[in-house]
């Protein structure tokens, strides 16, 4: 099943997708669905739903981020050894952390703002796991059960502001516009390895990110059983699980970084792609 957020900025609205990759409304189908968004029964209602006798969304609508705003942005850093290596770190011994601001949370299609002055905007691919049960506490046996399911995210980072404006990575994490997040919630019964699938950037139509996440540091179920033994992770909270090597900041003899007027493409095997433009601030 894939589920997205469709309408204006703040307003979006359920769907869902059919075969043909049309959008359905779910406005009606909600009314009868009982349980939290995005818990196991709620889902497990939706999914008896056969999106077919679905009414179709006949306007086009800007496609928002595949969940409401969460109340955690997780980010992994340096967790796949080429990256890590790209970037001079050294692979970590355990998860390192981050979170992102809530104010970074965007869509799949909207405008990346570099902001005004910066000199280092850079791109992440990474796949997204999506909480759909409160975690605290629990085991690495256990993890995937209080997974809803998986997203595509760019972690954009401005590294100037990352590594050299007093260490603090959510400097660099957090600008407004830096968390797309979708284009669809792919339910995890869909995806029944998430340590095997493949993942890319292109810049420009040059492709500079091409990985798997077979070669994350640490798994999704480590990620997740490790994250809630520090924070309570709730329905609809994101973990972006880090991203391979090919950013901008690890290109050699110089980094190239972005600028406005460019077009960044992003996806996940089995969850869609991200098409963005990128604008001054």
């Amino acid at each position: 099943m894939k589920l997205l957020r469709y309408g204006d900025a703040g307003a979006e609205k359920w769907g869902m997708l059919d075969a043909e990759q049309r959008i359905r409304t779910l406005d009606d189908a909600l009314v009868h669905v009982t349980g939290d968004e995005l818990s196991p029964g709620w889902l497990g209602q939706l999914q008896q739903l056969n999106p077919e006798t679905l009414p179709l969304l006949m306007t086009k609508r800007r496609v928002g981020a595949c969940v409401p705003r969460p109340l955690n942005f997780v980010g992994v850093g340096l967790n796949y050894a080429d990256h890590a290596a790209e970037t001079g770190g050294k692979t970590p011994k355990e998860p390192i952390l981050f979170l992102k601001s809530l104010s970074s949370f965007s869509g799949p299609y909207d405008d990346i703002i570099i902001p005004a002055g910066s000199i280092s905007t850079d791109w992440e691919v990474e796949l997204g796991v999506v909480i759909g049960t409160v975690a605290k506490n629990v085991s690495e046996e256990d993890a995937l059960e209080y997974v809803a399911g998986y997203c595509v995210v760019n972690d954009v980072s401005e590294r100037e502001y990352q590594t050299k404006r007093g260490g603090q990575w959510d400097k660099g994490k957090g600008c407004d516009s830096f968390g797309p997040v979708g284009p669809y919630l792919v339910s995890k019964d869909e995806i029944p390895d998430p340590q095997n699938l493949t993942l890319f950037t292109e810049i420009d139509g040059v492709r500079r990110q091409d990985g798997t996440t077979s070669n994350m540091i640490f798994g999704v179920k480590t990620l997740v059983s490790y994250i809630s033994q520090f924070i309570t992770l709730y329905p609809g909270d994101i973990i972006a699980t880090g991203t391979p090597a090919g950013v901008g900041m690890g290109i050699k003899p110089e980094p190239i970084y972005l600028r406005a007027g460019q077009e960044v493409r992003i996806g996940v095997q089995g969850l869609g792609e991200q098409r963005a433009k990128t604008v001054g601030g």
